[in-house]
């Protein structure tokens, strides 16, 4: 990783990767850096659904076929798919999906409700 007061440089092979409630992510740019979105590299893999009150998705599914269900409608995606998730659409991935998801204003745990099936 690079760091000055005007860029952050990071290589996924670097960075370590954590279970999320989507899957596997490996956080490229974070609330914590300050930046004004987050973004993350998502191996979809058991997502569960949930739903943001403030943060805004952008999905671009990188590998893998499968759906996004968004507010219970399931939408087929595949390599080149971008879908944007606004506030309070109810969601989940589901299939063997890879996707880089960016989040405006950036992801924080505290804005993550889940939905019970």
């Amino acid at each position: 990783m690079t760091e000055n007061s005007k860029t952050i440089i990071r290589h996924l092979k670097d960075i370590e990767e954590e279970r999320s409630t989507c899957g596997f992510r490996k956080r490229l740019v974070a609330a914590e850096d300050g930046t004004p979105l987050s973004a993350s590299y998502v191996a979809i893999n058991d997502a569960k659904a949930h739903y943001h009150k403030q943060t805004t998705e952008f999905y671009y599914v990188l590998e893998g076929e499968g759906t996004l269900e968004l507010d219970g409608a399931p939408v087929p995606v595949s390599p080149g798919s971008a879908v944007l998730i606004r506030t309070n659409v109810r969601h989940r991935a589901v299939g063997n999906l890879v996707a880089l998801v960016v989040g405006t204003p950036p992801f924080h745990t505290d804005d993550l409700f889940l939905v019970d099936d």
